[in-house]
């Protein structure tokens, strides 16, 4: 069967398009459109059907296609073919239209959808824009307002929303080859005119005043120094300011600006590098998986709870195991205020929060998980408590059960020995509010099985998680490379910085959140504890955490008790900066001999970064992360790691591994080799001129 295939059924043209499994954009099926629309200017045909087999419309660009030499004809070119038919052409949609395949369906002169449908231009969450006349049409239909909206944020709507906002002609409820023939008919029937989008004139005078520059402000602050939100403000402006032609050179100029920047390389990166980390080397091809039809969890707290909602949006019926009955209430109504949040926010409906928190159920005895398929302990951590919680499920679960724990950071070998299947104990490390990060961290034991690695890999999809597997050692991936960006965040603070400093120089530079802030908000007494069970030379230099440990000895725990290294506002949550904080902080320089000095924000900014990079080329060596690809979607989806950057290894790719190492090895000769060696294969690649992902290319 063909890519594209065309027939006639009476005197509409129906015209289907067959490229598996989303009908992207590829040469051949351009190709296919062009020459079909062509062809078919002179048959029997009155009206033009365009739709897809499978299961989406045109669900956008082949964006492998990105880095390779273009191929005739450009979509710019099936656009014009498809706008400039003698006979009306129909996109009729199902699944999603996205990117270019909802730029196809714009130029089309009319669109009807399923009802089920959704359609968007998401380019920006690519590093770029739309560049087949997106950002020109969409205003034509939907206003401004809406098209800055809608294209800015990246977001699908439903067929419904887009026919309230004009880009939708006609939404189908039941078949859509049925529903697209009537509607064709009504078109031939009542003599329809050829409507083409770039013919709509905009009403300048309905234009919100000064809603472009409102826009630029904004997206500064959302996006931060992303290029492509920016340019997109630019192009929805020309639309209202040029002829149309005019107004696609200005998108093609930009979109070619926003394809040839760091930016988009680096969030090209993350599309591959998420859907990498999810394959995992060296899985036998027999491999089966195991049915998840019913959890257990231990603790209800914060982060049990968020797990717990994670499964109950995911139609799976969980047991929520405390010690007495009034934990257990007490857990219940937390959840029962998140979802009222998410009711209150119009994400979920009253119903859909009823019917979740009765798949929640309360449960204070082990005997009561005897039948779950997954356990997921999610107590503080303890090592011991851990161990007795595993003994507990070894002697109540059935066989087959797969037990994993939550932990950031202890020995999966250790809490699996306490059971006699150590093959079905694994690692489920999600971040909290666990309910709505994306990332799941899958740690793998040195006896846990191919069969429940491979489980928990396809249980985070089910969840709508992105699954990176991990080895096991203190921290993974994510909090074995937090600690030396904690450790230069305390240096720095201790040496000279101010908290605000240290968290605006790094969000400028792009993270989500300082890690003072960071630290605030997990709370300050988190650490403290972990702490008070290390020896002296675990816990290492007292510079590193000694104003940490006086805040929280002051009563200072964090935003959960109005201060830590900032003042919370009581009803807002707003911080702002405590002039007692810095004299804890110049006490302290003073008590560990440190003779405080300016600080610039780059050194900051290198000392954070370059040190995460560093751990992340010795946790490669180790063989704890099985690509750098998967360290960068941790830290992206983990912990904030700017995406328009591609993560830390990505980043350093794209600095170049030379200068890395240069920078190591001056931050190794002003503050001294313990904390500054460089990884040695990092050391190796600089020396080679070459990058983290030709070293992983070479392993696969």
């Amino acid at each position: 069967m063909s890519i594209v295939n065309y027939e006639v059924i009476g005197d509409i043209g129906v015209i289907r398009l067959n490229n598996p499994p989303v009908n992207a954009l590829s040469n051949g099926v351009r190709e296919g459109i062009w020459g079909v629309i062509k062809n078919a200017q002179n048959d029997a045909s009155k009206v033009l059907i365009l739709l897809c087999d499978g299961d989406t419309f045109i669900a956008g660009a082949d964006i492998t296609e990105f880095s390779k030499p273009p191929q005739p004809p450009a979509l710019s070119e099936v656009i014009a073919e498809i706008e400039n038919s003698n006979k009306p052409v129909i996109a009729a949609i199902h699944g999603t239209a996205l990117g270019g395949g909802f730029e196809v369906a714009l130029a089309c002169h009319y669109r009807c959808a399923l009802a089920s449908a959704k359609v968007g231009l998401p380019e920006v969450k690519l590093g770029l824009l739309p560049g087949a006349g997106g950002t020109q049409r969409v205003p034509r239909l939907a206003g401004v307002t809406s098209a800055l909206e809608l294209i800015t944020n990246g977001t699908p709507v439903t067929a419904i929303k887009a026919a309230e906002m004009n880009l939708i002609d006609q939404v189908i409820n039941d078949d859509l080859l049925n529903g697209a023939l009537s509607f064709a008919r009504e078109l031939i029937d009542h003599n329809a005119p050829l409507r083409r989008v770039r013919d709509i004139s905009i009403d300048t005078t309905s234009i919100p005043k000064g809603i472009f520059d409102d826009f630029r402000k904004r997206l500064e602050i959302e996006a931060h120094s992303q290029l492509a939100p920016q340019h997109i403000v630019s192009c929805v402006e020309a639309a209202t300011l040029l002829p149309f032609d005019e107004g696609l050179t200005k998108e093609l100029d930009l979109f070619i600006e926003c394809l040839l920047s760091d930016q988009s390389a680096a969030l090209r990166h993350l599309f591959f590098a998420e859907r990498k980390a999810k394959k995992i080397q060296g899985l036998p091809k027999d491999t089966s998986t195991r049915e998840i039809n019913s959890v257990g969890i231990i603790g209800g707290g914060t982060m049990g709870g968020g797990i717990a909602m994670s499964f109950a949006n995911a139609n799976i019926p969980v047991k929520l195991l405390e010690i007495n009955q009034p934990s257990i209430e007490k857990a219940i109504k937390a959840v029962e205020n998140n979802y009222n949040l998410s009711v209150q926010k119009g994400k979920l409906t009253v119903e859909q929060k009823i019917h979740c928190l009765s798949l929640i159920k309360g449960i204070t005895d082990y005997s009561e998980l005897a039948e779950v398929d997954l356990v997921i302990e999610a107590v503080f951590e303890n090592m011991e408590l851990k161990q007795e919680i595993f003994s507990e499920l070894d002697q109540n679960c059935k066989p087959g059960t797969i037990l994993s724990t939550n932990t950031s950071f202890q020995d999966i070998d250790q809490i699996a020995a306490a059971t006699n299947r150590p093959q079905d104990v694994i690692g489920l490390h999600f971040f909290s509010p666990a309910n709505v990060m994306k990332l799941l961290e899958v740690v793998r034991g040195s006896k846990s099985s191919y069969q429940v690695i491979a489980t928990a890999m396809q249980l985070a999809k089910t969840i709508k998680k992105i699954p990176v597997l991990a080895g096991n050692c203190y921290g993974f991936i994510g909090n074995r490379m937090l600690l030396p960006y904690a450790r230069e965040a305390q240096l720095c603070l201790i040496e000279g910085a101010t908290p605000d400093q240290i968290d605006t120089a790094m969000q400028s530079w792009g993270m989500a959140m300082g890690p003072m802030a960071v630290a605030d908000l997990a709370g300050l007494d988190v650490g403290y504890k972990a702490r008070q069970g290390m020896s002296k030379a675990q816990k290492g230099d007292p510079k590193t955490f000694c104003i940490a440990d006086a805040l929280v000895e002051m009563g200072r725990l964090g935003q959960k008790s109005g201060t830590g290294y900032y003042r919370y506002d009581p009803d807002t949550r707003k911080r702002k900066n405590d002039p007692e904080v810095l004299e804890i902080i110049e006490a302290q320089a003073k008590a560990q001999g440190v003779v405080r000095r300016p600080i610039p924000n780059d050194e900051i900014v290198n000392r954070l970064i370059f040190a995460m990079i560093n751990e992340g080329a010795k946790i490669l060596e180790d063989g704890i992360a099985q690509r750098p690809s998967d360290i960068d979607v941790v830290y992206v989806y983990g912990y904030g790691f700017p995406a328009h950057r591609g993560g830390p290894m990505h980043y350093a790719d794209s600095i170049g591994l030379a200068k890395v190492y240069d920078s190591l090895c001056a931050l190794r000769n002003q503050h001294g080799e313990e904390n500054w060696t460089p990884a040695p294969l990092l050391v190796r690649l600089a020396l080679e001129g070459r990058t983290f992902t030709n070293w992983a290319n070479d392993q696969s």
